[in-house]
């Protein structure tokens, strides 16, 4: 039997212009890309159902770095683990000042560690939780592709791997990650602008606001420009993008001009911003994957574009993938970083950080819109190829570093109060990591827990408690490694990095009243906390 993916390996160019070469009644309208992506897209879900070997096949292989090492080593991850650990402490009565409440966004991954926690115990959880995560960004994208483009990206399915495990998720973003899966499900539903897709976004729907708001308003913003886009006529297609820069314009000037809140904006420079940065995953030498897939969609555009006899045609059948890239390029470009708009809470980080996952997303869009060619797969897999033997080459390093601050905390009893200070090398894209929250888990209560005082998780904190600090900003200095201790919170152990030539060996000591928490070990020159002396 032969294969969908064995059938596009050689271009077909009677297939693969059949939407686009004039009809042979010339006053019969020809539809363009986004209608013929509609009509040919009988089912959103990717190929025929009989090719479940090959679904199979790509999903095991995409679960490889879920599994390589001990402990998926992904930024927030850690923290996420640890505060189901925490919620279950909560229930025993074992955790006093902590406390749970429920919310109907920014939880959906956390419920799934709690869920399978309970089952299977938090280390299989994790390994679970995440494999699921994954598998649905992965063909959640894979299917919104195949609806915009009419035919199913087989050939760049390792990019689409590499984007499942880049910066977003190696920062542990995990409810944001499951959220934009699920909203690419959900759109690929929608696409083709039947009643029972359209039914079934729906139904969708609230798991991606359960998830994260993000990607729930992606989801109904990209739905509603795409049903108005198929109705409005001509030139009043305009309309579209111009309102949703007015709509990008005035949220802008409002928040830099609310005296109620604090912005931080991007200072990268906005070409930087516009998907490829998501490659860029761990040190500097990620940053070559970024121009690598910048320049292949590039060269991929201009082969396809100049390889068209009628060149006008070549845009205006793109024009409407073309539009949602550039609104979500300019959302990034006049969007804040960081927003703070409850002095009581936590901020509202990486935003434009997180929005960048989208503009990819639509670029892998627009490239499965161009007739395939095998180069396009020789491509992907020799960068496939270097980008996993960089990420295991980290998450090892990681892996090794976690491991040494596990053989700490497992000597220590069941409520010893500690803050960490771990950090990443120099090059790294990141400041912090997430080191001791796993290795805490059974032993260790970590103070500087950075969850429940943001106010933005299900754990929650009350004031006075021993087990995580109430205060934001308490929170943020102990990470940072600049919280000035006082007589109340004794006794208390910091962990951090005591060797700066090997950043993997982890130490642990006794804090003492009037001393900085990060006074000793390894302090990066990029943490933007404190000098040399901290």
């Amino acid at each position: 039997m032969r294969s969908e993916f064995l059938e596009v390996t050689k271009p077909n160019r009677a297939l693969e212009y059949s939407k686009m070469a004039p009809l042979s009644n010339p006053k019969t309208p020809q539809p363009d890309l986004s209608q013929a992506a509609s009509l040919s897209a009988s089912h959103p879900w990717p190929g025929q159902w009989k090719n479940y070997r090959l679904y199979l096949l790509i999903s095991l292989v995409l679960l490889v770095p879920c599994f390589w090492h001990a402990r998926i080593e992904a930024g927030d991850l850690g923290s996420h683990v640890y505060n189901a650990w925490l919620a279950q402490l909560v229930q025993q009565g074992r955790a006093p000042g902590v406390y749970t409440v429920w919310q109907w966004d920014n939880i959906l991954f956390d419920l799934m560690l709690s869920f399978f926690g309970k089952a299977f115990g938090l280390v299989a959880a994790e390994k679970i939780a995440v494999s699921i995560g994954a598998l649905i960004f992965f063909w959640g994208l894979f299917a919104f592709m195949r609806a915009v483009s009419g035919k199913s990206p087989w050939l760049l399915t390792p990019c689409i791997a590499m984007l499942s495990y880049s910066y977003i998720f190696h920062m542990g973003f995990m409810n944001y990650y499951l959220s934009l899966g699920l909203a690419s499900i959900g759109l690929a539903l929608v696409w083709p602008a039947r009643k029972s897709g359209l039914i079934a976004g729906a139904l969708l729907a609230p798991f991606m606001l359960l998830a994260h708001p993000l990607g729930f308003l992606w989801f109904l913003g990209t739905t509603a420009y795409r049903l108005l886009w198929c109705h409005l006529p001509g030139a009043r297609k305009l309309v579209l993008p111009a309102t949703a820069m007015v709509i990008l314009v005035g949220a802008r000037e409002f928040v830099a001009h609310h005296h109620g809140y604090e912005v931080e904006w991007r200072e990268t420079p906005i070409w930087e911003l516009n998907g490829a940065d998501q490659f860029h995953v761990f040190g500097y030498r990620y940053v070559w994957f970024t121009i690598a897939m910048a320049a292949f969609v590039l060269a991929a555009s201009a082969i396809a574009f100049f390889g068209e006899a009628q060149r006008l045609r070549f845009w205006k059948e793109r024009r409407l993938i073309l539009e949602l890239y550039f609104i979500s390029f300019c959302a990034t470009a006049l969007l804040p970083e960081n927003l703070h708009t409850d002095p009581t809470g936590g901020w509202i980080g990486a935003l434009v950080t997180r929005l960048t996952l989208i503009s990819a997303m639509l670029a892998f869009c627009w490239l499965a819109s161009l007739p395939i060619r095998s180069w396009h797969l020789a491509f992907s897999v020799i960068c496939a190829v270097v980008f996993f033997t960089f990420i295991y080459q980290d998450t090892g390093f990681l892996n090794r570093m976690e491991a040494s601050t596990r053989r700490i905390t497992q000597q220590l009893p069941f409520g010893t109060r500690t803050l960490s200070t771990i950090f990443a090398p120099n090059d790294y894209r990141t400041i912090y990591l997430h080191i001791p929250d796993r290795a805490c888990i059974g032993h260790c209560f970590l103070v500087s827990n950075y969850e429940p005082s943001t106010r933005q998780f299900r754990v929650r904190v009350q004031q006075g408690s021993r087990v995580v600090a109430a205060s934001d900003d308490d929170s943020e200095d102990m990470q940072s490694g600049t919280y000035d201790v006082e007589d109340e919170d004794l006794p208390l152990k910091q962990i951090y990095q005591c060797q700066a030539t090997d950043l993997t060996k982890i130490c642990i000591r006794d804090l003492a009243e009037d001393e900085k928490n990060g006074r000793l070990g390894y302090h990066p020159i990029t943490n933007p906390f404190f000098s040399q002396d901290p």
